[in-house]
This record gives C-alpha cells, sequence and structure tokens, in this order.
C-alpha cells in the first residue's frame, strides 16, 4: 500500500510566540528587583544566612542559562545589580558552590483548569566522559558517568510538575511513585501515561491510589494478573482490549501518543546543555531542578499553537 503524505502543521498564534522568543531572552525575565535577596534571621545562635534561596537560585539560573562558571556568574549578577542601581551584596563563588548543594529548587508552574494528566518519561545526561565524535572514533572510557532524570509533565499547560535525579542504575518503575508523591494530596489526577518500562505492580497500585488511570501498554508477553492489587483490574482491562483491538487502535483510543511531549520536553532539556558542569550528586540535582525551572519560565512565556493543514 502507498505511504500516506505526513501531515502538514501551521502555527496559529505566531506573533504572540514570537514575542516570546524574543522575552526569553530578556534578562528583566530571569532577574526580578522585587526578589528577597536577604535572607531572614532564623533565630538561633551562630552565624546567620546573608542570601536568600531565591538569590541564590537566581544567580544559579543565570549560571545554568548562559552556561557561565562560577567565577563569571558573580561578575554578571553583580553587572546587573549595578545596571539596576541596587546595592545589593553579591554571593562570591563559593557561597554560591555551598548553597547549591542543599538549595530546595523551587519550579515555578501554572495551576490546571481541571484533574491533571501526567506525562511520565526518562532520559541520561553525561556527566563526565568524552564528546559523541570521541566516543565513536576511539570508544568510550570507563570514566563516562551519567545522571537519569525522570519527569511528570502536566499534559495542559506543559510544565514540569515533578522531578527526580537518579544515578543511571536506577530504573524507571521504581522512581514513579516517587514522582506521584509530588503533586499535592489535594490536587486530583485524572491518568498518568508511560511507556511499557512502567508495566508494573508497584507503578500501577500507585497510580490507582492516587484514582488516576494508568495509560500503559503491557508488555508483548504480558498475561493477565490476579486481581490481588489496586491496579490489576485496569491492567487486564488493556491487556483484553489490545488483543481484541490491537495495539494500534488501543495507542489511538487512550490517546497514548500524547507521551511524545514528554520526550520533546526532554530534548529541550538537553539544549541547556549536554552534559552537568557540577561534579557531586547533590549539586547536579540542584542544576538539573533549575535547568527544569527555566524550561516551566520558558513555556509560561509562551509557546506555539498549531492545527493540521487540511
Amino acid at each position: 500500500m502507498p505511504k500516506s503524505a505526513p501531515t502538514r502543521y501551521r502555527t496559529r498564534n505566531w506573533s504572540a510566540y514570537n514575542a516570546a522568543l524574543r522575552e526569553r531572552g530578556s534578562l528583566t525575565v530571569w532577574f526580578d528587583p522585587s526578589t528577597p535577596w536577604h535572607a531572614t534571621s532564623s533565630g538561633k545562635r551562630g552565624g546567620q544566612l546573608i542570601y536568600s534561596d531565591a538569590a541564590i537560585q537566581a544567580c544559579l539560573t543565570i549560571k545554568v542559562l548562559f552556561g557561565l562558571p562560577l567565577r563569571q556568574t558573580t561578575g554578571f549578577v553583580a553587572s546587573l545589580l549595578k545596571l539596576a542601581k541596587l546595592d545589593w551584596p553579591v554571593p562570591d563563588f563559593s557561597t554560591l558552590c555551598r548553597r547549591q548543594k542543599t538549595l530546595a529548587v523551587q519550579l515555578p508552574y501554572r495551576s490546571s483548569n481541571g484533574p491533571l494528566h501526567l506525562l511520565i518519561d526518562s532520559t541520561g545526561i553525561k556527566v563526565r566522559g568524552e564528546g559523541e565524535w570521541h566516543t565513536r572514533k576511539h570508544g568510550g572510557s570507563r570514566r563516562r558517568v551519567w545522571r537519569k532524570v525522570h519527569l511528570a509533565m502536566d499534559e495542559a499547560t506543559l510544565e514540569v510538575r515533578a522531578v527526580e535525579i537518579t544515578g543511571s542504575g536506577v530504573g524507571d518503575a521504581p522512581v514513579l511513585p516517587d514522582l506521584l508523591a509530588q503533586i499535592p494530596e489535594g490536587e486530583a489526577i485524572a491518568s498518568v501515561t508511560a511507556d511499557g518500562a512502567y508495566d508494573t505492580r508497584g507503578c500501577r497500585d500507585a497510580i490507582a491510589n492516587r484514582g488516576a488511570d494508568a495509560v500503559i501498554p503491557p508488555r508483548r508477553n504480558a498475561k493477565p494478573w490476579k486481581k490481588d492489587s489496586p491496579g490489576a483490574a485496569d491492567r487486564n482491562e488493556a491487556l483484553r482490549a489490545i488483543k481484541h483491538l490491537g495495539r494500534a487502535i488501543w495507542r489511538h483510543w487512550t490517546g497514548y501518543h500524547r507521551r511524545s511531549r514528554a520526550e520533546t520536553k526532554m530534548n529541550c532539556m538537553k539544549l541547556l546543555g549536554q552534559k552537568l558542569m557540577a561534579r557531586d550528586f547533590d549539586r547536579q540535582t540542584a542544576e538539573l531542578q533549575v535547568r527544569i525551572a527555566i524550561l516551566n519560565r520558558f513555556t509560561a512565556l509562551g509557546i506555539p499553537v498549531t492545527e493540521p493543514v487540511v
């Protein structure tokens, strides 16, 4: 049979999206003079923090966004404060490095109008090792180290709502309950869409306990489960539907194709750098969380709205 022509799409809000792309390069988006720069007193004995977590995150955002070393980051922030005519002190590079290890990064996001439809995926990002050309030419060394990024994205706003960072030896399925735990208990979850790697009892039970539907394809050699766990009934129904209708129809019927948006978000995260600059795990976690915060801010500024061309 002849292949059908690929669908062509047209952007309906080009003017608004073009303005959003310009705003991504505006320094006023990333540096707000109303930021609480100084830390509040803890009321305990001993030395007190000078800079708030918001100030440290603002500096690290500049660092990650422009790919600057710590010392250049302090000079960049000092010039911004001077242009803004603010007499705030600037944290030195050692302070930024020390605070990055324990920083609780705040992820900005917009609330959905209804229950969440979460899209979950994971990817790896390099910590140390040669580049791709050197690896293909001479082979990889034993010192190649990766970190694994697990994301849960809201389908409505296309913003990341939960993120977990693990070593490369950790599988996808064990992390899903931790991602769901980052969503407040009072916020309803309608569905969780993920690939076949999450087709485990632990994942499906965690999804069922939040009252959500699991849009996860059973594995090719899957067998029905005994109905002794919360997620077994939905999984058996999916297995029965695939057996009678086929996987293609099941994917179209359940909207499984929406998961590709999470893969696109992973690619966007890697556009901020194919490699991490931090050397220890805690600082690497903060660096990746700052990347996600930047992506959420990008998305909030504006995204393209497309429609198929008939």
